[in-house]
């Protein structure tokens, strides 16, 4: 098992202090991942700036939960898919979105379900996709900007998932109760 050290302000290096004090004063904690990518000041600059351009596209709450969502369950990662589930929640979306994107089961919304799809194909082929993928996800009411979106959405979840591989970063207390494992998924 690998491990990364969780830094709070105090032990943080000195580019990382403001950006964990934002943190503080955002969620009321430090989230584990933060206090990793404090680690090395600018990844988490890059994280928390990704973060906030993403919430900024044209994407609504469900929309946002889907990218999000959909590629933390394809990599697995055992700390954002309970964070982001919590995360949904405040964001008022539909409980069945976020069970179906956990149990990687198709959503009832085709628009939505043409997102995850198209999140899928772009994580799975690593960018490459067809024509043909591009014109489902047009007819389903998406443009290129959307396209593009995702990728900035799959930009900052490289980041965290990556880094939580890597860091086996804890689960944050308020987000136990929705502990996830990909294996349980596939049993």
């Amino acid at each position: 098992m690998t491990t990364l050290k969780i830094h709070n302000i105090e032990t943080a290096p000195e580019g990382s202090k403001t950006f964990l004090e934002n943190s503080q004063k955002s969620f009321g904690m430090i989230p584990g991942l933060h206090g990793v990518l404090a680690g090395a000041p600018k990844i988490l600059e890059a994280y928390q700036t990704l973060h906030q351009l993403f919430t900024e596209t044209s994407f609504n709450a469900d929309e946002l939960t889907v990218v999000w969502q959909t590629i933390n369950v394809e990599h697995a990662c055992h700390y954002c898919v309970p964070a982001h589930t919590g995360i949904a929640k405040m964001m008022k979306v539909d409980d069945t979105i976020t069970d179906a994107l956990r149990n990687e089961t198709p959503l009832e919304n085709q628009k939505l379900e043409a997102l995850r799809t198209m999140t899928l194909t772009i994580v799975k082929n690593r960018g490459h996709v067809s024509q043909e993928d591009l014109d489902t996800f047009y007819a389903a009411g998406y443009g290129e900007a959307q396209v593009l979106e995702i990728i900035l959405g799959l930009s900052q979840k490289v980041i965290s998932n990556y880094t939580n591989h890597i860091a086996n970063t804890p689960v944050d207390a308020p987000f136990e109760k929705f502990a996830w494992s990909k294996d349980e998924v596939n049993s």
